[in-house]
């Protein structure tokens, strides 16, 4: 058995099912095209609407074939524990929908895993579903010894989509790693939970249609869905036990083993945690490189989790500062041919694990007081499982660490119970993968697919006309397909051509009108349920529009103009944003509108005014350059060579069309653009803010609006001129001036109160003065109109007069919102006054409560008629 790199038995994979017809697709992007699925997860996740007949292979491919890379998270505490579970794993895939079926798939899998592999038949064994009689015949015709086919049952050999809906069998191929390795049972088979016999590769032979009453329709047309972990056949082929010690992997655990210091192999502790920092880098490197950022919900919190699990463990053995994007480079380094995402956003992925980072270290700090005020409460000798989970949850603290911290107090903590919620949370994921799985087939809403693949696509040509002669080709209303709408009715009409620009990459859709032979309809609005198929969503004005009618549709011009000029200022946004605030700035969306355009992207501070400024005026000189915009169609891969930017998180196909400022912008595109930037006339950007982690928006209008708002801004200066009798431009100097004199003479007429008010409290405090039966003066007063802070002041005049031992309780009526204020220095305190105490009998008087410590307390109430009362109440408790 010959030794194969990772990236060797990748390409020998793709290059045999090219080879037998099948398709090289790229891997699909880890947010999957249904919004039910967290992230993608196995092979088959882009060619659902293949299996579902929806979509169709184009000729001459009988077949797919791609390398996946998938995240499953579901299991994410036992990474690490053992060399098999991984979050990050490339899943080597080739499915056929409906061209081959189980003799080509099994005689493919073998020959592939003997001829090209290498490995030895006599080690290779094979599991199949109890029933499926025909694959064993199949495998026994190969040569495969019977002994070496092992039957089980639906939990293990039997594929479900859900209770209904696609399903069948499939059969696994393992290799027998040794009886050293194994359980050393005289009936150790495949399915024995040892290490003996490895699982590589899973075909899944998807031929029934699983109906309510539990018995199998047979689909129409076969599938084959299969999947080999590359992970596990380069273990395989590397001749080593765990995923860890292949060449990619124990690359990444190198990393960790020059960042905390530790040598991997030497502890066992140590190892678990090299592990999960080499595993979960992957994961956090691809999921940011295609689009997902960290947060507090959904795929961005699996981000979150992961990222910060890593940092944890790698703080857990000594490693000192930021050290991720170490990782992050050897990571692009050995998968950067491969998945070229990773290297087109090298700057974004360093800049947010940095930016998390760091953002870890303060909640660290809140772990650390969440722990300590939960061993202050502890009534006992032992932390709760519960309060030991939400560290570990919520703040990233492992199991062990809250042990060891509790342990110094003599604390133990009841693993029992957090084990328990432990469970339930895998409990839950575990659920969420499952319905993520059936959702993949039940949720499918194809009816879009149907008509797409029934009539083809819309041919658009708004990139260089307005009209267009077309043909209706299918109308819906309600959902369903009819024939005709009439006056007054809604709907959306499919034409077989159109100008009308469908809603997509953040540009709205056109408006307009489609006219025929018998009535018009006015276009609100026009939008791509799928993808080709544009949808003009219309209400009839006159008469009827049918299927088959000969129409001619016009757009709004002036307002697709507006759009335009909006959708290229983003392009020239984006690229000034990148030469002011640096390379990591990715767009992640943007909103055309005709009247104003926002523009999303990340980073992880707020601009400042001067790089707003900044960003404004090289934005504003390129446009008036009036630099020529080219559009020109060619391929991903080609464009990617060329240095073309392509939008972060978007998914592109084979064919891409590039949108060219002169060279100055070069970014994949679908939009309408001007062919002049000075077309765009002037952009002003109007507002920036924050839309989420890492992410900032830009707002701003072009052209005539923006003519508009500067028109606008000058008439508020102009009146603001006239209102301080100033010249124009010297508006913020006398603006700055008056709030200078106005601040002056607030502070004056505050101290000049604050004078009156001393003298009056004074003045007052001379007839409450009171004798306590401790001996020390105690002022009782009743005043007037003061708020809480007033109060505060006052007692803080009179205990300047009378010195060390003294104490007041004051009644203010405040307007109808009576307040009471008890306070005594410390003389008084030691002397058996209590504010708090003595508040809390009087309060009621105003039908109030509060409270506070012996030096000062106060309450408010809601019956200024019983302060009176509350003084009285007081005089005899203190006198």
């Amino acid at each position: 058995m010959k030794y194969m790199t990772t990236a060797e038995i990748r390409e020998a994979y793709l290059e045999y099912f090219e080879a037998k017809g099948c398709k090289r697709m790229p891997s699909s992007s880890l947010i999957p095209d249904d919004p039910s699925l967290l992230l993608t997860s196995a092979g088959m996740v882009q060619f659902k609407p293949y299996f579902l007949q929806l979509k169709h292979m184009e000729e001459p491919y009988i077949g797919a074939t791609t390398a996946q890379k998938c995240v499953r998270t579901n299991d994410i505490d036992i990474i690490g524990t053992d060399g098999r579970h991984l979050s990050f794993f490339e899943m080597m895939g080739n499915f056929s929908f409906g061209a081959y079926f189980k003799k080509e798939m099994c005689a493919w899998a073998l020959d592939f895993s003997v001829n090209v592999l290498g490995l030895p038949f006599e080690k290779l064994y094979f599991t199949v579903f109890e029933d499926d009689d025909e694959t064993i015949e199949i495998w026994k015709g190969l040569g495969v010894n019977p002994s070496h086919i092992t039957k089980l049952g639906e939990d293990d050999n039997f594929w479900r989509a859900g209770p209904t809906g696609p399903c069948g069998p499939c059969s696994e191929i393992y290799f027998d790693q040794g009886e050293d390795v194994g359980c050393g049972r005289p009936d150790c088979a495949p399915g024995c939970d040892c290490d003996r016999f490895l699982e590589y590769w899973n075909l899944v032979f998807t031929q029934y249609d699983g109906q309510e009453d539990g018995s199998f329709k047979p689909l129409p047309k076969k599938n084959i869905d299969t999947g080999m972990g590359l992970e596990r056949i380069a273990a395989i082929m590397q001749g080593v036990q765990s995923n860890f010690d292949t060449d990619v992997l124990r690359g990444l655990v190198a990393v960790g083993e020059r960042v905390t210091g530790k040598v991997y192999g030497a502890n066992e502790a140590d190892d678990m945690a090299l592990r999960v920092m080499a595993d979960h880098a992957r994961s956090v490197t691809f999921m940011i490189a295609d689009g997902i950022l960290p947060g507090n919900e959904g795929r961005e919190y699996v981000l979150r989790r992961l990222l910060r699990r890593a940092v944890m463990k790698g703080n857990l053995l000594g490693a000192e500062g930021a050290f991720m994007g170490r990782f992050v480079d050897q990571i692009i380094e050995v998968m950067g041919d491969v998945y070229p995402e990773i290297v087109e956003n090298r700057e974004l992925i360093h800049r947010v694990v940095l930016s998390e980072e760091e953002r870890f270290g303060a909640t660290l700090r809140q772990g650390r007081a969440y722990l300590a005020e939960a061993l202050e409460r502890l009534d006992g000798d032992e932390l709760s499982g519960a309060t030991a989970f939400t560290l570990h949850d919520t703040y990233g603290f492992p199991l062990e660490v809250t042990e060891e911290i509790c342990a110094e107090r003599g604390i133990s903590v009841n693993r029992g119970e957090f084990d328990t919620c432990m469970e339930q949370q895998r409990t839950r994921a575990r659920a969420a993968t499952q319905d993520d799985a059936e959702a993949a087939w039940s949720t499918y809403d194809g009816s879009m697919s149907a008509l797409l693949e029934e009539i083809g696509a819309t041919e658009f040509v708004g990139y260089d006309s307005d009209e267009a002669s077309s043909t209706v080709r299918a109308i819906v209303r309600d959902g369903k397909r009819v024939d005709a709408l009439h006056a007054g009715e809604e709907g959306g009409v499919v034409l077989s051509e159109t100008p009308f620009y469908a809603e997509m990459g953040g540009q709205v859709g056109d408006t307009g009108t489609i006219t025929g032979p018998r009535g018009a309809a006015r276009v609100t609005d026009t939008k791509a349920p799928e993808g080709g198929l544009a949808l003009h969503y219309v209400r009839i004005t006159e008469g009827a529009l049918a299927v088959g009618d000969k129409v001619s549709a016009t757009i709004d011009a002036l307002r697709r103009e507006r759009i335009r000029r909006n959708h290229s200022a983003t392009h020239v946004l984006h690229w000034a944003l990148r030469m002011v605030l640096g390379d990591h700035v990715k767009q992640a969306g943007s909103y055309v509108a005709p009247d104003r355009l926002r523009f999303d992207f990340t980073h992880f501070e707020a601009c400042t005014r001067d790089q707003l400024d900044e960003v404004e005026r090289i934005a504003n000189r390129k446009i008036m350059e009036n630099l020529p915009v080219a559009t020109y169609e060619t391929s991903l891969d080609e464009a990617r060579a060329a240095g073309v930017t392509a939008l972060f998180g978007e998914k592109y196909g084979d064919t891409v069309r590039v949108v060219d400022m002169a060279g100055f912008s070069r970014e994949l595109c679908g939009g309408t653009h001007v062919r002049q930037t000075a077309e765009i006339g002037l952009v002003k950007i109007t507002g920036e803010q924050s839309v989420g982690a890492n992410l900032r928006r830009v707002e701003a209008i072009t052209s005539f609006d923006a003519l508009a708002y500067l028109n606008k801004v000058e008439s508020e200066l102009r009146q603001t001129a006239a209102e301080l009798k100033v010249p124009l431009l010297e508006v913020a100097d006398r603006a700055a001036a008056n709030v200078a004199e106005l601040k002056e003479a607030t502070g004056k007429l505050k101290r000049n109160k604050q004078a009156v008010m001393e003298g009056s409290i004074l003045e007052n405090a001379k007839s409450g003065k009171q004798t306590s039966a401790a001996g020390y003066p105690v002022y009782l007063l009743k005043v007037a109109n003061l708020d809480a802070g007033a109060l505060r002041n006052a007692w803080d005049v009179i205990r300047s007069r009378e010195g060390d031992a003294c104490a007041v309780v004051l009644a203010d009526d405040n307007n109808g919102k009576p307040l009471l204020l008890a306070a005594g220095t410390d003389a008084a305190v030691a002397a058996g006054f209590h504010a708090g105490n003595l508040i809390k009998q009087i309060a009621p008087t105003i039908r109030g409560g509060g409270g506070g410590k012996p030096g000062m307390a106060q309450a408010g109430g809601k019956d200024a008629a019983g302060l009176d009362a509350a003084l009285s109440k007081a005089r005899e408790i203190l006198l």
